[in-house]
This record gives C-alpha cells, structure tokens and sequence, in this order.
C-alpha cells in the first residue's frame, strides 16, 4: 500500500512503530492524557517507543525570543528519534514547533537543517495521525453527551488539526458537538504569554469560558493541554468564587475522551 497525499501532506500507511513524545505538560500534569495516547495507539496493533531521553520541544524559549536557548533543547530531540518511524505528538503546539520551527532553527547549518527536515516530516499530531494514517473506527459506548471543542492556535493554524479533532468527534454517534462563539480565537496561555501578561491572559480565557459554555457544553475537549489547563483552570476558578462545588465546565483532552468513549473505562 503506497502513501496518500492530503493537503498536500503525504501520509504513509499505518506502521507498526512509532516514536511518542509525550510534551512537557502531559508528562508534569495530566500524565493520563498520554497514557490513554499510547493505549489507544496500542489498540491498533501499533508498538508505541517512549525516549526517556526526550525533553521540552523547545517552544517556550523560541517564543518568547530566545533562539540559541531553544536551538539547544531542539538538538536533543534532533538527535534522539533516530529510526525512520512516525513521532506522534498529542498536542499541535509541539507538533507544530518541530514541523514548522526546527528547519529554520537550524538554516545556518546545512547538516542539522536536513536532519530537521527529515525529522519534521515525519512529526504527526495524534489526531492527524489517528484519522489519516489509523483510519480510526470505533463504537461509541458512551451516554449522549455535549461537549465544544478548543483547538489550540498553533494546532489550527500550523498542524491544521482543529479538521482531524473535529473528525473524531464526530465518529462518536452519541457526542453531540456545539460550537462557541469566535471558536478560533486564542484561550489565552500562549505558553510563557500567560506568565508574562496575567491579566490580560485572564481576560482572554474569562471571554472563553463564557462563550463555551454559553454554547450548551458541558464538557470542553481538546487535543492541547496547555489550552485544557488554562480554560478548566479559569472555570474551576469561577466555580469556587462562586461557592459552586461541582464543575460547571469539565475540561478533558481528547485521548482520554477518546479512550474511554470507546473502550470499557467509560466514567
């Protein structure tokens, strides 16, 4: 079976290794986000390889304007995934770090610059990876439900897989999907953006908690966990000031969503 091309990517068949780079924060705070990941990339008779030698992506020091810095933390992912099989990344931010960022990172130096090329093309996002190379299928087990999906900035605009979260979603018979207003705007973290610029990082995600759940959800997914952390976060913080003891916005990302909706685990 030869490769597809879609979007002017070119996606091989379903493989049997794959490289995971799990991100800095799936593997600090929501460790089960990538362990669902793994298991539902196992399901498909895939042999999922963890590095433990992987570090930061790098991202956070090349936006906020540090080049060498970041230059150095992407060396250690350069020089790591040696194998010519797939990395899958369940967050577009990342994803779109190495695939977009590192060939430039690296322009000065002919032999690095190949090497992050040929590293880029083979970098997936999972849900990417899940629709376009998995040919994901599965029965939705789960009760009728509503959610909203947030796509993070560079997941959208880099990875363009807001199409492929969207997609999975949809596979769900009993997910019923609503969609908040201005669904494209920034959540507000931004990676270092929301330590630099609290407040007005507080005011972006104030705006988008409103707007999700003015939409009807109960539930917000995504496929970024810097996004989920900061709009539950927000909500949770909402939530207490207000004397609420249950959540009125539940925040989960997508692997798990995924993972349990379609398997025994269904919570």
């Amino acid at each position: 079976m030869g490769s597809d091309q879609i979007g002017g990517r070119f996606y091989p068949p379903k493989p049997k290794d794959v490289y995971f780079f799990a991100t800095c924060l799936i593997d600090q705070f929501v460790p089960e986000a990538g362990l669902d990941a793994v298991r539902l990339l196992e399901r498909e008779g895939i042999n999922v390889h963890y590095l433990e030698q992987q570090t930061c992506c790098g991202q956070p020091a090349y936006s906020s304007g540090f080049p060498d810095e970041a230059r150095a933390v992407a060396l250690q992912q350069l020089n790591l995934f040696t194998k010519p099989w797939p990395v899958v990344i369940p967050s577009g931010s990342c994803g779109g770090m190495i695939c977009k960022h590192y060939p430039s990172l690296f322009a000065d130096d002919p032999k690095l610059h190949s090497k992050a090329l040929e590293l880029a093309s083979r970098v997936y996002e999972l849900t990417e990876f899940l629709v376009h190379i998995v040919n994901f299928k599965h029965q939705d087990l789960g009760p009728d439900c509503t959610v909203a999906l947030h796509t993070s900035c560079h997941a959208r605009r880099e990875m363009g897989a807001h199409e492929t979260s969207i997609a999975l979603l949809e596979s769900l018979n009993n997910v019923n999907i609503v969609q908040q207003d201005r669904i494209e705007e920034c959540c507000g973290f931004g990676g270092t953006f929301a330590i630099r610029y609290p407040e007005i990082s507080e005011a972006i995600v104030t705006d988008k908690v409103a707007s999700i759940k003015a939409s009807g959800a109960n539930q917000v997914i995504s496929a970024d966990c810097g996004c989920l952390l900061n709009i539950s976060g927000r909500a949770a913080k909402q939530d207490e000031m207000a004397g609420r003891t249950a959540p009125s916005l539940k925040g989960e990302h997508i692997a798990t969503f995924l993972w349990k909706r379609t398997s025994q685990e269904i919570i």
